[in-house]
């Protein structure tokens, strides 16, 4: 090897200076573009330098999400406790409507009966006795109400008897609780009966008009009024529909059974009649 570069040392020095003169004016020629040589390196590294920039890419992607993301809980936070406040607002306006229209239908039922003396009550229980039917109210003797007082819906509809009172709550024995019993009558022929809870009636929601007179014409759909007959409770108010007429299974008597125009199950808010006068 020594002896080739002893005898051919010139040889090569002039081959690598021509090589660089031709490499120079390549590249002068071509006008600023690459030479062959950088062009094989940039070739050779351009993946490496594309790999290297996506990864800086995902890198800085993924800073800016874990970033973001708290920011981003931040505001979903603030929204959800937004949202509940509006919802709030929501529940307090349907209430206060609810509240408004209540005491508008309540006005009009005392201009038709001045003489009915009210108390305001909120729903706080109801039965789940297949034997019973009663509410628990909010109110009690501290508010004047008393065993034996009309319970009824801000438009006049019957709800019940006030069965017990303590000092801030009471018991109402509702319309189709088995101890009901007052005066009816029906509306459009004035037909008299006597209004009675029915254990099986009850566990369908309804109760009886019994008693009816002999020949009494009473049709389905026929409104049932509380007649006020023995001065115990009062007159005019609306107890429900007649459904249809039967025979008792002696056949002596007729009766008819009445669906009720309240729905116990959604009451909220009653009126207690504390005073009425007896209207004959």
């Amino acid at each position: 090897m020594k002896d080739f570069l002893r005898q051919n040392g010139i040889l090569l020095l002039v081959i690598a200076l021509l090589l660089t003169i031709l490499l120079g004016a390549t590249s002068a020629f071509l006008g600023g573009e690459a030479d062959p040589l950088s062009n094989v390196v940039n070739v050779l590294i351009s993946p490496v330098r594309g790999g290297v920039s996506a990864a800086a890419d995902w890198a800085e992607g993924v800073y800016t999400y874990v970033f973001r993301y708290g920011e981003l809980e931040q505001e979903l936070d603030s929204l959800r406790a937004r949202v509940g406040e509006l919802e709030e607002q929501v529940r307090q306006n349907e209430e206060a409507g609810r509240e408004n229209d209540q005491l508008r239908e309540l006005l009009n039922l005392q201009a038709r009966r001045r003489d009915f003396t009210f108390e305001d009550a909120r729903v706080t229980g109801r039965s789940t006795s297949n034997w019973a039917s009663t509410l628990t109210l909010s109110k009690g003797t501290s508010s004047g109400i008393d065993p034996g007082d009309c319970v009824v819906t801000e438009t006049g509809v019957l709800v019940g008897v006030v069965a017990e009172a303590g000092t801030n709550w009471s018991t109402v024995s509702t319309i189709i609780n088995t101890d009901t019993q007052m005066g009816g009558i029906v509306n459009r022929t004035y037909s008299a009966g006597v209004l009675e809870g029915d254990f099986s009636l009850m566990n369908q929601g309804k109760l009886k008009l019994n008693y009816l007179p002999e020949g009494a014409q009473l049709v389905s759909g026929d409104e049932v009024l509380t007649s006020g007959r023995g001065e115990v409770f009062p007159s005019g108010l609306v107890v429900g529909r007649v459904e249809g007429v039967f025979t008792d299974p002696s056949g002596q008597t007729r009766y008819a059974v009445v669906e009720p125009a309240v729905n116990l199950d959604v009451l909220i808010k009653v009126f207690v009649i504390k005073e009425f006068e007896i209207i004959e």
